[in-house]
């Protein structure tokens, strides 16, 4: 893991998704819309390379989510 990117991972394998956003808005100074792509597109980079991470199933990790 690139040490750039562990505190937007960490959140991202904790489920904490608004935290995320907040992390890549203010890193990238990008707007919401930017940001929730990005974590969706560094969410899935994760877990093809670190399923063991993620115990839920990728529906159960976004319920509740609404884009």
């Amino acid at each position: 893991m690139d040490d750039e990117w562990e505190p937007l991972d960490e959140l991202i394998i904790k489920g904490r998704k608004i935290q995320a956003v907040v992390w890549i808005r203010a890193t990238f100074e990008c707007g919401l819309q930017e940001a929730v792509q990005f974590l969706y597109v560094r969410y899935e980079r994760l877990r093809q390379k670190r399923p063991q991470d993620f115990p839920q199933s990728h529906e159960e990790y976004w319920e509740g989510v609404y884009t």
